[in-house]
This record gives C-alpha cells, sequence and structure tokens, in this order.
C-alpha cells in the first residue's frame, strides 16, 4: 500500500481532495502537525465529499513524531528544488511520498538530508509551483502505474448504456 504524507498542510480543501484520492487509490495519508486547520472543518468533509469515513489517516505531531512511528520508511519527496523527475525513480511497495505545505513546500533543512530522494515535476517557465492536490495525483498515479495499478479497477461501466461490443 502507498503512502502520502503532508508535511503541515495548509488548505482543507486541498487535504480533503488528497484524501478522497487516496480512499479511491487504497492509500495511506498521513498529515503531520501543525495543520492550517481543522480535520472537522465544514471545508475538508466538503472536499472529501462521504470518503472521509473511508480513508486511513495518522496525524503526527511533528516531523521527528512521524520519523519516529515509522522507522526504516523510503521517503521521495516531491519539491521543485529537486534535481531528479518524479517519474526517473522506481517507487516501493508501501513506500512514502511526502508533499510540503502550499507556502512554502517542505524546509529546506529536511531536503538536504534527502537529496536522493527528492523528487519534482516537470514544468514550463517561471511558475512557482503546481496545486498541491494536482502534484499528489500526478506522482501517485505514477507510482501506481509503475505497479500495474495493482487490484484496481481497469474498467468502467457506462450507467443507463451498454459500450459496442
Amino acid at each position: 500500500m502507498m503512502n502520502i504524507v503532508l508535511f503541515e498542510p495548509e488548505m482543507p480543501l486541498n487535504t480533503g481532495n488528497i484524501g478522497r484520492t487516496c480512499v479511491a487509490t487504497n492509500t495511506r495519508l498521513h498529515l503531520i502537525e501543525p495543520l492550517g486547520f481543522k480535520l472537522n472543518e465544514k471545508a475538508i468533509r466538503r472536499a472529501g465529499l462521504d470518503y472521509w469515513d473511508k480513508l486511513d489517516v495518522t496525524v503526527y505531531c511533528d516531523y521527528q513524531d512521524f520519523l519516529d512511528k515509522n522507522p526504516g520508511a523510503k521517503i521521495y519527496m516531491a519539491t521543485t528544488k529537486a534535481k531528479h523527475v518524479y517519474t526517473d525513480v522506481k517507487y516501493e511497495p508501501d513506500c512514502y511520498i511526502m508533499f510540503g505545505k502550499e507556502s512554502a513546500g517542505i524546509p529546506e533543512e529536511i531536503l538536504v538530508e534527502n537529496e536522493e530522494t527528492c523528487v519534482r515535476i516537470p514544468m514550463w517557465g517561471d511558475i512557482r509551483s503546481l496545486n498541491l492536490s494536482n502534484s499528489v495525483a500526478i506522482v501517485l498515479y505514477e507510482a501506481l502505474r509503475q505497479k500495474g495499478f495493482e487490484a484496481m479497477t481497469m474498467e468502467g461501466n457506462l450507467h443507463r448504456l451498454h459500450w459496442n461490443e
């Protein structure tokens, strides 16, 4: 099972959207405090719709608490400052993919200690970054694709009509 880690997320709508993505992909969500919102806020429930109660989520009081409770975790850190592109990585089962807070990303003090596992999403021009929930979806789905979308539904069905055979 994959793991998404949000370092001090600030916006409830992003976290709600990410929570919904985690439920849809059978991915654990890890939240490192402080959070910029309360987990029972209406905005987070609205973004996560009726999926939030199905989410496997763990909250940590700080980064050290996260490390202490996940010893030996292989952590990839998504950052615009990375040298490696997210598609260059071979994601291990049960690895962790960490994303920083919306306003500042992952602190550089953490990044410099993890240079080889920092990854970036290529962007054109001088844009600062992509939306956090979009970034999570991009990198997570690449990791899942590499694993062959294991145990995921690969075919859909129409509700009222049928596909032509």
